[in-house]
């Protein structure tokens, strides 16, 4: 375990992956995609969240058979293509139909945000189970601080050049190749994983007669262990911050005039955020410091849409998007390790199921929050936002670390 070419390969891939999908950075740049093609609050929310969450219950079936599997690798590199395709897919809709047939290009779009989502319920699944084979509970802090550090790095290389494409090339166009671009880009992150040495793993379990027999016992497993409960629910809410994050760039756009050098600064803000926190973000998962990790995340969420009430100028509005950054990584490395470290090894596949498929119904917030921002105003969906978060914190306090299983 903890081989430093593995090591190297998972950050690789965190590094050209997200250069690709900053493209369609759903609180910045997507949102300005879909309102150009005519799509309002509702459908922005909508992509926003079938972007994140397109693989709510795919998870659930993925880990169904991944719990006997020895090996992962050759399963998540056919999910690699499927995603690479999809990507594709988008970039060529957006520039030969275009504006031509606006309601058709939001389809296309939509279609290729569901596929590159849907894969990844399947993906994430292998992912974190190769993840938890061949790294150690405290190198897994680090080197994954380690992979969103240099993927944040990315996003700001990503960023800076989308806004000068952006800002050179005129609309849908320059959505157009803003995909093609970064599908290759993605490409080398896709094969610098498929190539990681993972090892056979020998404790597995003999999947169920029935997928229905298999979603029985999860849902037991779920109803008996009350720390997965505590955790589940922690997260679910920690997600509240994006029935009001999609918005923010629009709320902005009334009070600031946001070009494309505007948009490329708010992104980059984003991923600087992103990636300094990572340094500490490491230092405090190696040292066990899951759950710790957890309350700063969610204080932060809660301070930038604080902030979101007040914000009328572009600065504001990037440390807006500095604190976004670093509390989503931040998050992000405290829930998957956390979830790792509570899992039995022999059930991390139905674990890592139960709290992908429960919590990512919070990805699906945004819809929720198009709606209420439709209805109402933004000072109403930030206060809900706000109050849905405090809920979370309370709740984060009973999670167990490393140190408390």
């Amino acid at each position: 375990m903890d081989k430093k070419l593995n090591h190297i390969k998972n950050v690789l891939h965190g590094f050209f992956l997200s250069i690709g999908t900053t493209i369609a950075e759903p609180h910045t740049i997507l949102p300005l995609i879909v309102s150009h093609f005519g799509g309002g609050a509702i459908l922005i929310g909508f992509y926003s969240a079938l972007l994140r969450g397109g693989a709510i219950m795919v998870q659930l079936y993925a880990a169904f058979h991944a719990q006997s599997y020895p090996y992962m690798l050759k399963y998540l590199r056919r999910v690699f293509l499927s995603r690479f395709l999809a990507w594709f897919f988008i970039g060529l809709s957006i520039i030969f139909i275009g504006d031509d047939y606006p309601n058709l290009t939001l389809f296309c779009i939509g279609f290729g945000l569901f596929v590159f989502s849907f894969s990844a319920g399947f993906g994430a699944i292998y992912f974190r189970e190769i993840i938890a084979k061949v790294f150690t509970h405290k190198f897994r802090g680090k080197t994954m601080a380690t992979r969103q550090f240099f993927a944040a790095f990315a996003s700001i290389i990503s960023g800076a050049g989308a806004g000068y494409i952006l800002q050179t090339q005129e609309a849908p166009f320059s959505y157009g190749i803003l995909f093609l671009v970064s599908t290759i880009l993605m490409g080398f992150g896709y094969f610098a994983f498929g190539s990681i040495e993972e090892p056979i793993k020998l404790n597995v379990t003999q999947k169920e007669k029935s997928f229905k027999l298999f979603l029985k016992n999860a849902l037991q497993i779920l109803k008996v262990d009350k720390d997965l409960q505590v955790q589940v629910f922690t997260f679910l809410f920690a997600y509240s911050y994006l029935f009001a994050l999609p918005f923010i760039i629009l709320d902005a756009s009334e009070n600031i005039d946001l070009d494309g050098t505007a948009i490329g600064m708010l992104i980059t803000s984003q991923m600087v955020g992103a990636m300094f926190s990572n340094i500490i973000w490491g230092k405090l998962s190696f040292r066990g410091l899951n759950k710790l990790i957890t309350h700063i995340t969610i204080i932060i969420f809660i301070v930038a849409i604080s902030l979101a009430f007040i914000a009328s100028s572009l600065y504001m509005y990037m440390f807006i998007f500095f604190l976004v950054g670093a509390a989503t990584d931040g998050n992000r490395i405290a829930s998957g390790n956390l979830i790792l470290i509570l899992a039995p090894e022999e059930k991390r596949p139905v674990y890592s199921a139960l709290q992908t498929n429960i919590t990512s119904f919070g990805i699906f917030f945004s819809i929720l929050g198009g709606v209420i921002l439709s209805i109402s105003s933004f000072t109403f969906l930030y206060s809900f936002t706000i109050i849905l978060l405090v809920i979370s914190l309370i709740a984060s306090l009973k999670l167990k670390d490393e140190a408390t299983i």
